[in-house]
């Protein structure tokens, strides 16, 4: 079965080593040395000022909308992973749509001023398939409007925008550590922030509120990475160079597959932008093209992902208001191709040959 994802394995050998090293230690969780040691890796690897790590990347998500106090309606995007909407209704918070750009997926400027009320607290936008936002129009919107901004970077590892990583954007940005992406530590997330004092908050967030053994500066949470899934981070960003590399050219060669086709993709505009190309999305003439081909895919063992769908604004418990109609269109005619770290040539050319078949 080729698989729409796959996370990396590296060698056992080596994460051996690191888990022996938890056992010597006997710390397997509550701010060990691995999980403090890894903070500080990636801080310097995203230019970061601070950075904490947490059990995922939804509760990364949680924490931050908590972190920065937003309150009532957050203007979000329809086009991402049902996570970035279900944390602000976890939140208590009431999600409003802005539809997104069809050159990029990512929420749209325009539409995001067309949002904002007098209950607007926030904007919640998200960097599609690693692709970064319109960073410049949102930030001026959110200061005209004196908004926070929170970035789901959940696919954006690595990607730069004008030199930058884009975890330096907003006033938090968060990033996923999920085994299926480029970079994993099975389970896992990070915020990163450029306030001391939202990041204070998020460290007691993170902790049950806990400011000493027995005393405690307020509400908090248990959202810390434990030992294991650090020490699979730190043996697996031995290996991102090379992650980063396999993945730009898999990316490449099915761009250059699908040029004979009627397969279409995102022209993603290069300028002043490192784009990680952590998916390949491709969109097909209808819904039912798409679901047909996916019925083929399957009885030929290749398994992909409609990804993104649905359209979160059609979720039943946003009740939402808001029509997206760029949104649901793409949503409904969307697969992610295959990719992961040994995913070989011939498995490419099997997946666009067998998807030849139908369209």
């Amino acid at each position: 079965m080729i698989t729409a994802s796959k996370p990396f394995s590296p060698p056992i050998e080596l994460y051996q080593n690191t888990v022996a090293q938890i056992f010597k230690n006997n710390w397997f969780t509550n701010h060990g040395p691995f999980v403090t040691e890894l903070e500080k890796d990636l801080a310097k690897f995203f230019n970061v000022p601070y950075l904490v790590l947490v059990t995922n990347g939804t509760i990364a998500l949680q924490l931050a909308i908590k972190a920065l106090e937003l309150k009532g309606e957050i203007i979000t995007t329809p086009y991402s992973y049902i996570a970035t909407t279900s944390s602000i209704v976890w939140e208590n918070c009431k999600p409003r749509f802005a539809d997104i750009e069809p050159h990029t997926l990512n929420i749209d400027p325009l539409k995001i001023k067309e949002k904002i009320t007098d209950k607007t607290t926030g904007i919640l936008a998200t960097n599609v398939y690693g692709y970064p936002c319109n960073f410049s129009e949102i930030n001026k919107i959110a200061i005209e409007n004196k908004l926070k901004v929170i970035y789901d970077n959940a696919h954006g590892f690595s990607t730069k925008n004008e030199g930058i990583d884009t975890m330096n954007y907003g006033d938090i940005s968060t990033i996923s550590f999920h085994a299926t992406k480029l970079f994993h530590s099975v389970e896992g997330g990070a915020i990163a922030c450029k306030s001391k004092d939202v990041y204070d908050k998020l460290m007691l967030l993170r902790n049950f509120g806990h400011t000493s053994p027995s005393t405690f500066g307020g509400l908090g949470i248990n959202a810390k990475m434990n030992e294991l899934c650090a020490a699979m981070g730190k043996t697996n960003l031995l290996f991102i160079d090379e992650i980063l590399e396999t993945r730009k050219n898999q990316w490449d060669f099915y761009h250059k597959l699908i040029q004979d086709t009627n397969l279409k993709t995102l022209n993603y505009k290069s300028n002043n932008i490192q784009f990680n190309k952590a998916y390949f999305p491709i969109f097909f003439k209808s819904e039912a093209v798409l679901i047909k081909t996916l019925k083929h895919l399957e009885k030929r063992k290749i398994s992909l992902r409609r990804y993104f769908y649905p359209s979160l604004n059609l979720l039943e418990y946003v009740n939402s208001i808001d029509k997206c109609d760029v949104a649901e269109d793409i949503s409904k005619r969307v697969l992610c191709l295959p990719l992961y770290h040994d995913l070989k040539k011939e498995d490419q050319i099997y997946v666009i040959k067998t998807i030849k078949e139908i369209c």
